[in-house]
Order: C-alpha cells, then sequence, then structure tokens
C-alpha cells in the first residue's frame, strides 16, 4: 500500500477538499495535524515557498496546494469515480470555476467573517452573487444529476463544497442568510446531499466547532 500522509488542520476547507478526494478514491492516509497560531518545522520545510497547508505526502513526494493536490490523486489512483471529466474542455470549464471560487468567491466569503457596516454589505452582496452564478453553474453542469459532477461528487463539487463548513458559520456569525432557497434553490439541495454523502460527512466540520474556533481565532495572540 501506498504511503500516504496528509499535513493540515482539520477546520481548513483547503485540507477537507484533499480529505475528500481521498475518500472518493478509498486511500487510507495518516493524518498530520497541525497545531493552529504555529506552523511546525515538517511543514515549513514540506511547503518551504507557500508554508501552508494543505501538503500531500505521497512515498516521500510533496505536493502543495489543494486543487492541485486534488487532480493529483485523480490521476494517480483509479480507483473510485473520476473526479475530473474527461474531456479535455470540460476540464478546462471545471478548473476555470475551481479558480473562481478560490480566487473570486472564497474572499469576500472570509471578508464577511469580520466585515462591519458597509463593508459588510458588500461583503454579503457579492458573497451572494457568487453563488447566484454558481447557481447557474450548477445547473448547466450537473445536466439535472445530483451534483456539478453529474452522478458524483466531481472537481467543482469539491472546491465549492470544502466552504459549506464555514458558510453555515458565517451565517450564524455575520447573522446573514447566505443558503437562501429562494435564491439559489438548486445549490440548496446540493449542500445537503453533498454533505450527506459518505465520503463527505465526516469531512466537513460541524458548525459549532468552526463557531468555537472562530472565537479562538479572533483573540489576540501575544
Amino acid at each position: 500500500m501506498a504511503n500516504v500522509k496528509l499535513i493540515g488542520r482539520p477546520v481548513s476547507p483547503f485540507v477537507n477538499r484533499v480529505q475528500i478526494a481521498l475518500n472518493i478514491k478509498s486511500i487510507n492516509y495518516e493524518f498530520l495535524q497541525e497545531k493552529f497560531g504555529s506552523k511546525s518545522e515538517f511543514l515549513l520545510k514540506s511547503n518551504p515557498v507557500h508554508k501552508k497547508i494543505p501538503v500531500l505526502i505521497h512515498n516521500d513526494k510533496l505536493i502543495c496546494e489543494s486543487l492541485i493536490i486534488v487532480e493529483y490523486i485523480n490521476e494517480e489512483w483509479n480507483s473510485g469515480p473520476s473526479i475530473l471529466p474527461s474531456d479535455l474542455y470540460d476540464r478546462a470549464i471545471e478548473r476555470f470555476w475551481g479558480a473562481y471560487i478560490d480566487d473570486k468567491w472564497s474572499p469576500f466569503l472570509r471578508e464577511l467573517r469580520v466585515a462591519k457596516g458597509e463593508e459588510k454589505l458588500i461583503a454579503v452582496n457579492q458573497t451572494v452573487e457568487g453563488l447566484v452564478l454558481l447557481e447557474e453553474v450548477f445547473a448547466k453542469t450537473s445536466k439535472g444529476k445530483d451534483f456539478f459532477g453529474g452522478d458524483h461528487i466531481g472537481y467543482i463539487d469539491i472546491a465549492l463544497g470544502s466552504f459549506l463548513g464555514w458558510l453555515k458559520a458565517t451565517e450564524k456569525l455575520a447573522d446573514v442568510k447566505l443558503l437562501d432557497k429562494t435564491k439559489i434553490p438548486g445549490l440548496v439541495r446540493w449542500a445537503e446531499r453533498f454533505c450527506s454523502a459518505a465520503e463527505v460527512k465526516d469531512v466537513i466540520p460541524k458548525t459549532e466547532e468552526l463557531l468555537e474556533f472562530a472565537k479562538i481565532q479572533a483573540q489576540p495572540r501575544n
């Protein structure tokens, strides 16, 4: 059996992506948990460029950046359904929306957790607008099936679904409604299916855990 290790923290959506991909492929791995507020020497040596989680270690090979790791897992292991489509154009489209989620949408979700006043309103609007856009993407890529990837959890499912824990926690922290079935009914139903999937249900942190982590994160550091 291949030697697989994952450096990360369970509250990180980027780490959750890798965990879900490994579960889809039925790959056993050792989870090397990083402590909050510090970076281990092992992490710094494993990812000397970005110095951040997640890092996948496969037979002493180091792979960094969550969506790159997801693609590596998909190509390395044939077990389980494919995470990315075989068609090159379809793959390019899924990578595009993965990049959109990371570069354009998720920063507003992060900002919303701490924003006040007008900045909060802007963050809410941008987060919701992004979800409405992704609702349209879901309608096109799912083709009436359960997931962005069709019958199975795919690349966009993992990219967006990894944020569902923090999305729900942010609703509590900011006292806003983001998963609104009147605006994004398809995504609301998708989120329920995604979080209850066998590969996911034990990975995405519970809202209460993330709220507690957010309190710790907000405390001033010495």
